[in-house]
This record gives structure tokens, C-alpha cells and sequence, in this order.
């Protein structure tokens, strides 16, 4: 495998409004072996082969926008874990955990193949993983991911914790089909000390007959729910993205809540999103993106090449995005499936 040179750039990647992008999220792959009703329809097409990145492309690529100051880097899906020989990719991005170049690599992941993964995935300097899970009711959790089994992700869950990593629950709002779990899943993350954030639904792609305006479960409503039990203190730290922290004094947990739709939060913006197919958006919330599999694919291992293409598509990221809720149509809407950007 040809690795790209890492050395870094003396120019950091700053887009138009002054931003240093520093963090990449990257999708591996737009399979799931679930079928979650926010995320995808249930018989989906899935891409060709051919038009996914290789693993030793996505191992070039993100080795390149690590040379321009990149330090952090998500993997997700579609389920990252299902992709074939993905540790491979993993265990490749050790040495720049190694040399200090990249200071953490991480994944978000529905919990259904950690049992298997957790431990070389700790291996490979992985630190922490966040776990995608909207219910403890076994029932709920096979009717919201149609294929799931939550057996199957409390063990990975397990697994993850025996094996070091640092795990955080991220929890989709979802009126009427989780309201009554807030203080349930609040306290079995208190009683696991697992992270746990709320993440609004969001208006992104045509996945069937869910209304996305009957989902909605505004956070400060779950907030207001969470002070009538709780006493919570807001904290201050910022981790360049959308989530707002509060401690509750009671537990001395930290929640997150990730609100996309109800107030902005892109002055702060670190961030870009590479797909499985080697297309790069500056704004999960805009339609623009770059592709990068093209002066990827016409100049293999060109790191130059690759560097001008990249450098050119984030002189086009945006101030914000576009989603809107607050006018009670659903405006701004993505047509893009969750799984094909990457959570």
C-alpha cells in the first residue's frame, strides 16, 4: 500500500470565514445491517462497488487531509463494522496516532458488530465510540431499526466497555415513540458512566411514510422534562460542533444536546464530511459538495494533486445551513439519505 506523505502542510486547511477545518468525518460505506425509519427506507439500493473508494484510497485520502491539519477523525456509515476488511483501514491510521500527527480516531456505529470489533479497534488506538441506540425496549428497538436486535448491541456495548473504549449513547428524539425512556435511558447511562446525548430528528431524505414534523421532539422540551427531575447546570465547553452540554448535579453526568434544526450552530463549524464514494460536503445542511474520487482516481497517489482539490473545495464551505423547522414546513430539505453522508 502506498502511504501519502504526511508531512505537514505549512499552510493549515481555513475556509472563507476564518475557521481551521481540523476534523473529518468520514463514511466508509452506505450499508447498514439495520434499517432505521429516520435513516433509510427499507429496501434501499445500495451503491456499486466500483464507485466506493478502495480501502487503500480512503487510507490516501485521509492520510492526506491529516498532512493538512487534520487531528480528528470520525468513521461512520451507513455501519462503518460492516465493512469488509475495515480494520484494515483502522490499523493503518495507527502510525499517525503514533507520530502524534492525528490525535484521535474514532467511530460512531449502531453497537451490532462490537462484540466482534471492540477489542481490536481498542487495539488500534481507538479511544472512544459513540453508539447510535433510540431504546431499551427490545420490541421498540426491532420496530425503529426493522432488522435490529438489542441483545445484540447491549453485548457490543459490553464489549466496548471491557475493552477500555469510552463509549457515548447518542439517543434520536422522537416524539411519542421515546418520551416516556428520557429518565430510563438518563439513569442506565448514569449507572454504565456512559456519555449520553439527544440528537433532534432531521428533514433528510425520502424514507417512506415517517412524517418528520410528528417526529419532532424539540430538545428544550426533553430539557424541561429533564429540570422538573433534575437539577442541571449548563456548561460552557464547546467541542467545535452542534451539541450544548449540561451536568446534572444529581449524577455528575454529562448530556448532550445536538440541535440542528431549533438554533444554529455553525460560527463555530470544524468541520467536513467525506462519503464513501469520495464526495466532499462543507455543510451537512447544503447541497454543495466536492468530488474528490476523480483527481484522486486521475493521479493515484499524488498527494499534490489531491491537496489542490482539497484546498479548493473548502474555499467553497459555507457560513451555515439551511434547515428550518420553525415555520412548520419542512423547508431546506435534504434529498440525500442520512447513510450515504454519514451521520
Amino acid at each position: 500500500m502506498t502511504h501519502a506523505n504526511t508531512a505537514p502542510d505549512l499552510a493549515p486547511l481555513i475556509d472563507p470565514f476564518a475557521r481551521a477545518i481540523n476534523y473529518l468525518r468520514v463514511s466508509v460505506t452506505d450499508r447498514c445491517d439495520f434499517r432505521c425509519v429516520y435513516c433509510m427506507s427499507e429496501n434501499m439500493t445500495f451503491l456499486p462497488k466500483k464507485e466506493l473508494l478502495t480501502l487503500e484510497e480512503l487510507d490516501f485520502m485521509c492520510s492526506t487531509f491529516i498532512g493538512l491539519g487534520v487531528e480528528k477523525l470520525r468513521i461512520t456509515g451507513g455501519e462503518p463494522l460492516v465493512r469488509r476488511g475495515i480494520m484494515t483501514f483502522f490499523e493503518g491510521m495507527t502510525r499517525h496516532l503514533e507520530s502524534g500527527a492525528l490525535k484521535e480516531l474514532t467511530l460512531t456505529t449502531n453497537g451490532s458488530q462490537l462484540e466482534k470489533f471492540a477489542a481490536p479497534l481498542a487495539a488500534a488506538g481507538v479511544k472512544r465510540v459513540n453508539i447510535s441506540l433510540d431504546t431499551l425496549d427490545a420490541q421498540k428497538f426491532a420496530e425503529i431499526t426493522r432488522w435490529g436486535r438489542l441483545d445484540q448491541v447491549l453485548r457490543g456495548i459490553d464489549a466496548a466497555q471491557n475493552a477500555g473504549l469510552r463509549v457515548k449513547i447518542n439517543v434520536v428524539a422522537l416524539k411519542g415513540f421515546n418520551e416516556s425512556e428520557l429518565i430510563p435511558i438518563t439513569e442506565w447511562c448514569a449507572a454504565r458512566d456512559m456519555d449520553l446525548t439527544w440528537i433532534e430528528v432531521m428533514p433528510m431524505g425520502d424514507i417512506g411514510n415517517e412524517d418528520r414534523l410528528d417526529q419532532y421532539w424539540p430538545l428544550k422540551d426533553l430539557r424541561a422534562t429533564y429540570a422538573e427531575h433534575y437539577t442541571l447546570t449548563d456548561l460552557a465547553e464547546r467541542s467545535g460542533g452542534p451539541a450544548r452540554y449540561v451536568r446534572i448535579e444529581e449524577t455528575g453526568q454529562k448530556i448532550g444536546f445536538i440541535t440542528p434544526l431549533s438554533h444554529n450552530f455553525c460560527e463555530s463549524c470544524n468541520r467536513v464530511r467525506l462519503t464513501c464514494t469520495g464526495d466532499l460536503f462543507m455543510c451537512l445542511g447544503q447541497e454543495d459538495m466536492a468530488d474528490l474520487r476523480t483527481p484522486l482516481r486521475r493521479a493515484p497517489n499524488d498527494a499534490a494533486v489531491l491537496e489542490a482539490a482539497i484546498r479548493d473545495a473548502i474555499s467553497h464551505k459555507p457560513k451555515g445551513h439551511d434547515f428550518d423547522y420553525s415555520r412548520q414546513v419542512v423547508d431546506g430539505q435534504m434529498s440525500r439519505h442520512m447513510s450515504h453522508t454519514g451521520g
